[in-house]
């Protein structure tokens, strides 16, 4: 039995950040960072049958076609993603009145539809782009037991070698073949890189003196076979690398607003983000 302090309910039943309850969620999940967002996805639905929200995390659950959707603001990086992961694995996999795992386990359909800057040159602006890799800067996966296959093993081997003089310790997590395929079939597919921040962990200066001053320019130097970085954002490979933990399929699909390699921000970053917003649901 899972203890009270581990898995925290709320008085309805509902778990503590989420405010959800196991018959909320759907079995395909759209997340979105800023909670604006869900109810620029959940317009598209034909019928809303649920909304709820706590602190950032705001959910949406109805029908497109006899599609049933879920889609959730997940706040800004990996530390938010820590606690919208575990609480959707949650509602999917543990009996909440015996709070005990379930015998039989359910593996959930999860796309991110993000945001994100480009680090090349030919990673134009306007680009729906999948991340076939997410790559994590930030220090969440020190604290579980992933389980990662050979080829995410070797490149987190050669990572670990090209920025072992900076102490940088990444992690590397693949998305989910199944949707990959499916959602992603004909999009630009890239390596894209998770920082632990906004402005300097993305080498970001306004008024800091940042302790790797050439960081684009490192990040895009990089080459391993036929693997560069090609975006930079703050929560695909935590969702990757748990997700594949906890055996559910996630995808990141990245919005490219900004070229960080000419310094140019999207003059329309609205219309980059429903572009990208309805290409999942057609797809999904």
């Amino acid at each position: 039995m899972i203890n009270e302090s581990e898995l925290i309910l709320n008085a309805d039943g509902s778990i503590y950040h989420l405010n959800l309850l196991p018959e909320d969620l759907a079995s395909t999940v759209i997340t979105v960072g800023d909670p604006d967002r869900v109810a620029k996805v959940s317009k598209h639905f034909d019928r809303i049958e649920l909304k709820k929200g706590k602190r950032e995390f705001i959910t949406h659950t109805g029908y497109l076609g006899n599609k049933r959707l879920t889609v959730i603001s997940t706040g800004i990086g990996t530390d938010n993603i820590d606690i919208v992961l575990n609480e959707l694995d949650a509602l999917a996999n543990i009996d909440f009145a015996n709070r005990t795992v379930k015998s039989t386990l359910s593996s959930l359909d999860i796309v991110r539809i993000g945001t994100s800057g480009a680090v090349q040159q030919d990673v134009e602006m306007g680009t729906i782009l999948a991340s076939a890799y997410g790559i994590g800067l930030d220090a969440l996966m020190n604290y579980y037991q992933g389980s990662y296959d050979g080829e995410e093993q070797a490149l987190q081997a050669e990572l670990a070698e090209y920025f072992s003089a900076l102490n940088l310790k990444p992690y590397v997590a693949k998305a989910g073949a199944s949707l990959l395929d499916r959602i992603a079939f004909d999009l630009p597919k890239g390596v894209t890189l998770t920082a632990p921040g906004f402005y300097a962990p993305q080498g970001r200066t306004v008024r800091s003196t940042n302790t790797i001053p050439n960081f684009i320019d490192l990040i895009k130097s990089f080459q391993y076979k036929d693997q560069r970085f090609t975006n930079l954002e703050m929560e695909t490979a935590g969702i990757y690398a748990l997700a594949n933990m906890f055996g559910h399929q996630a995808l990141s699909i990245n919005a490219i607003l900004a070229s960080r390699v000419d310094g140019r921000f999207s003059s329309a970053p609205e219309e980059v983000v429903d572009k990208a917003i309805q290409l999942v649901l057609e797809r999904i």
